[in-house]
């Protein structure tokens, strides 16, 4: 069962997130907290210390808890989570379509990426994202079949994330990213809403399973004025 504190901590980012607490404003004080979720100020306590390590909010001294403009973690670089997953802070105004999804033998560059050896195969899927009617992200993964043996669009459409996750038991542990600024490929250009852009930041991710197992490797492939790649640290006492 989920620790209360938990459930308060997501409570609360959920409610930055969408505006209710505004950057630059306070939380409520302890004591409300603790009387609002009917709970004790170590649990608030805990609540607020998680709420700080990542990045919602900053206890001041006198001050209180100030909140912090979360709301430009909608693509974090430092978190590993899914489109369906970010999409759930953006309302309805978003589609995904998938334009390719097929079992292949990958080419020279895609099997080093994935470290595999000859003759082994994957799934390529390519998946257009669109957000207020514009198609702006151009996500091209590809995942070692050794791991996932069927995947249909459907599950594509959804979350493939969810459906490793949840219908084959795995756990998907950590991911290495590398972000660049690169010019449209012909690909890019039929398959994006470009907008006269001459550039487009591709974030390429290697993701692993718990074990350590590298079984995806992703271009995910944007258009510039649309998204803030933000991360957010906090300095720890060597």
């Amino acid at each position: 069962m989920q620790n209360k504190f938990i459930k308060i901590y997501k409570d609360i980012a959920d409610r930055i997130q969408q505006g209710e607490y505004k950057s630059q404003t306070k939380l409520p004080s302890e004591h409300e907290l603790m009387s609002y979720y009917d709970t004790s100020r170590e649990t608030i306590r805990k609540a607020l210390n998680l709420l700080s390590q990542n990045g919602f909010i900053q206890k001041v001294q006198g001050k209180g808890s100030i909140v912090l403009d979360a709301r430009k973690f909608d693509f974090p670089i430092s978190g590993l989570v899914s489109f369906k997953e970010l999409a759930k802070k953006m309302g309805d105004n978003h589609h995904t379509y998938v334009e390719r999804l097929e079992r292949t033998e990958p080419g020279p560059y895609i099997r080093d990426q994935l470290r595999l050896e000859s003759g082994t195969l994957v799934w390529e899927v390519d998946r257009v994202r669109e957000i207020d009617g514009e198609k702006v992200i151009l996500d091209k993964d590809y995942l070692s079949t050794a791991f996932i043996e069927d995947l249909t669009e459907d599950v594509c459409r959804n979350s493939i994330y969810e459906y490793i996750e949840s219908s084959l038991g795995m756990t998907i542990s950590f991911a290495k990213k590398e972000i660049t600024v690169v010019e449209p490929t012909a690909e890019d250009r039929d398959f994006l809403d470009l907008a006269g852009y001459t550039n487009i930041v591709v974030v390429k991710n290697y993701v692993y399973l718990d074990d350590a197992s590298l079984f995806q490797y992703t271009e995910s492939r944007h258009r510039p004025d649309k998204f803030r790649f933000v991360d957010f640290a906090r300095r720890t006492n060597g």
